[in-house]
């Protein structure tokens, strides 16, 4: 695969341009549905492809073909110096700085003990429908589905920095959940075996059946829990939960081709603006956020980014510190950093690489607190389990979560459901509520598959994990009422 890759450099180079790169990719992607006592879907699907990338008098020229040839190498490379070309002609500054970073040769494999791909379609049914049924013995229960979700990419890279690299990353996705009918009211309960880049060696069946019964149960508990209170309380959010809260609120906020304005035409800006770097308090004491693009299994861990850059870990917020960036080769100089972070990320053969949030997680707490400690010490407040609906502004500033189940508090104990429950805070003003998160055994990571940027539209994934944490008097209102 290299050769070819290294012939798009050569004819870069010998074009004029300052920098160029070339990835070829092959995607196998594969869904199974399942809803009630049935498969719904099945798709299987391989992509493959290649992506070249110039730099010419600062500015980019970037081109993809499905053809790998070398005639088609040629042609590729010519439209993108073109297009490279038209660029710098309307160039306002003096255009891309790019870091400069040594050249590597690396191959990356991610753990993958089982391959999902070799798995017969009849035990993934079979996984998928047994947990149905299960959901669907509760009478409540009038509608039970699930899903599997499994990709593997293959990808070379060469840029004329001497660098050649290679990986094969496996991931897995899964879920399922019930909706429950009565007292003129549906609602739903979800479980997800945590997404991450592993093989089918992550699914055991038994683990499916259990939380089925539980998914059923939670449900039509709903059905008849009492409507959230509205007030200012002290919360209590489960791994899950928070891991969309760190996405949106810390993940999006401190991509640094957002700050710099490159996100504004799409989905807006971002509050964390340079002058906070390295003094601005983004919460309490107790919230040290770690990037992790080395992570066992996370989702972002990928040996490199599309840069050429290896995989990294750092600090973006320590003990209530806003330090740094995610960023890329184009960007770190804007910070004055002198390297990129290796968080630029393209989500397909055809498309340029935009810098993506990285692993991103709540370190646990250092001392020993386990998640009845963490409750007792609430006299009366929410807990927030799982996912659900949010929104937040276009300055990742002002926000509201819900969650998939929500219990109330009091007196340190469960106290029933609650439904419609949704918090409403700012950024700063939410993670500085925070005063205590469980200790490390309770640490879990939660895989995001689906986030989206830049236009036109990129799909990436990236882990993130907490453990249980506790925010003092955050604002709840609610949502829909029934």
């Amino acid at each position: 695969m290299f050769d070819l890759l290294k012939l798009a450099c050569n004819s870069a180079t010998r074009a004029g341009c300052q920098f160029a790169d070339a990835r070829y990719l092959s995607i196998r992607k594969q869904r199974v549905v399942s809803r009630d006592h049935a498969l719904s879907s099945c798709s299987d699907g391989d992509d493959r492809g290649f992506g070249v990338r110039v730099l010419y008098q600062g500015a980019w020229g970037f081109a993809s073909s499905p053809t790998y040839t070398a005639d088609e190498i040629e042609k590729v490379v010519a439209r993108a110096m073109r297009i490279a070309r038209a660029s710098a002609m309307a160039l306002r500054e003096d255009g891309v700085k790019w870091a400069p970073e040594p050249a590597l040769t690396l191959d990356f494999k991610s753990t993958c003990r089982q391959d999902p791909f070799a798995v017969a379609l009849e035990d993934k049914a079979d996984l998928l429908i047994a947990a149905n049924e299960v959901m669907l013995k509760n009478k409540s229960i009038k509608r039970a589905q699930g899903f599997l979700s499994f990709k593997r990419v293959q990808r070379w890279y060469v840029n004329t920095e001497g660098s050649e690299l290679h990986s094969d990353v496996t991931s897995s996705e899964s879920a399922i959940w019930a909706i429950a009918v009565g007292n003129d009211d549906f609602q739903e309960r979800d479980w997800k075996a945590p997404a991450s880049n592993q093989g089918f060696e992550c699914y055991r069946k038994q683990e499916f059946l259990d939380q089925a019964e539980r998914v059923a149960a939670e449900a039509e508990e709903k059905l008849s829990a009492r409507l959230s209170p509205e007030g200012d309380f002290d919360i209590i959010t489960d791994s899950e939960n928070l891991s969309l809260t760190i996405h949106e609120s810390v993940g999006h906020a401190t991509e640094l081709d957002r700050v710099m304005g490159y996100e504004v035409s799409m989905a807006g800006s971002s509050f964390v603006t340079r002058d906070k770097q390295g003094d601005f308090r983004y919460g309490s004491d107790q919230v040290t956020l770690m990037a992790d693009n080395t992570l066992e299994n996370g989702l972002a861990t990928q040996g490199f980014d599309d840069d050429g850059v290896p995989g990294q870990r750092w600090e973006i917020v320590r003990d209530g510190i806003f330090q740094t960036y995610s960023s890329g080769r184009e960007f770190a100089h804007y910070i004055g950093e002198e390297r990129s972070r290796g968080s630029c990320r393209a989500d397909h053969w055809s498309s340029i690489p935009i810098v993506r949030i990285p692993n991103l997680f709540l370190m646990p707490g250092k001392t020993p607190l386990s998640p009845e400690e963490l409750m007792a010490d609430v006299k009366h407040g929410l807990y927030f389990e799982g996912m659900d609906s949010f929104s937040i502004d276009q300055w990742r500033l002002n926000f509201q979560f819900g969650g998939n189940a929500v219990w109330e508090i009091k007196n340190g104990k469960k106290a029933g459901m609650l439904k419609a429950a949704l918090y409403q805070s700012r950024t700063p003003t939410f993670w500085n509520a925070c005063d205590a998160t469980c200790d490390e055994n309770y640490w879990q990571p939660h895989g995001v598959t689906n986030c989206g940027k830049g236009d036109p539209m990129q799909i990436a994934q990236m882990t993130h994990g907490a453990a249980p944490t506790r925010f003092r008097k955050i604002r709840i209102c609610r949502g829909r009422d029934s």
